[in-house]
């Protein structure tokens, strides 16, 4: 007879646990009490196009924080944007028909008070001048140098991974 009333209050107790309970419960929804941010960028692709989906992770920072509770405009943020890498060429002028989506997106955060800011070592090495990049492009002396001080003065670092999509959500879902 013990041996059966065992399993029953092992049972009992184990619906009664918090684990329990919280299999039953949903996920919370946290307001977060963000305020103006200050945020360097650190674009760094091996393929130039990626820098277009780098740039959904500066509309996810900007875009939450133009609605309810916070609304906070964009130019209100700090955000600079250091880039480095392959997608160099996405800013020079004699591809714009080729990247015209990716500059025109850039140029309208810029209007808004991001920097955009280009390697000058990089740019050596694709043998641009100043003259080949558009007008809301800052050339500085290093990308590294530039955004460790950036760092250094507080500012946050986000480096948008961008890897190959191999899924859609509905395949994975």
């Amino acid at each position: 007879m013990k041996k059966n009333i065992l399993p029953m209050l092992i049972s009992i107790i184990s619906l009664m646990s918090p684990v329990a309970i919280q299999a039953e419960d949903s996920a919370q929804f946290v307001q977060t009490p963000y305020e103006e941010q200050k945020v360097v960028f650190d674009f760094y692709f091996d393929e130039p196009s990626k820098v277009a989906t780098a740039l959904y992770w500066l509309r996810s920072l900007i875009n939450p924080m133009t609605e309810e509770p916070y609304n906070i405009t964009p130019d209100f943020h700090d955000i600079k944007v250091v880039i480095h890498g392959t997608e160099i060429v996405t800013v020079v002028k004699h591809n714009y028909q080729k990247y015209k989506n990716i500059v025109e997106r850039m140029r309208y955060y810029a209007e808004f008070g991001v920097e955009f800011k280009v390697c000058a070592l990089a740019a050596k090495d694709f043998e641009y001048q100043l003259e080949d990049f558009h007008e809301f492009i800052d050339v500085v002396p290093s990308a590294i140098t530039e955004i460790a001080h950036w760092q250094l003065k507080g500012y946050a670092l986000i480096a948008p991974k961008v890897p190959e999509k191999k899924y859609s959500i509905e395949e994975i879902r």
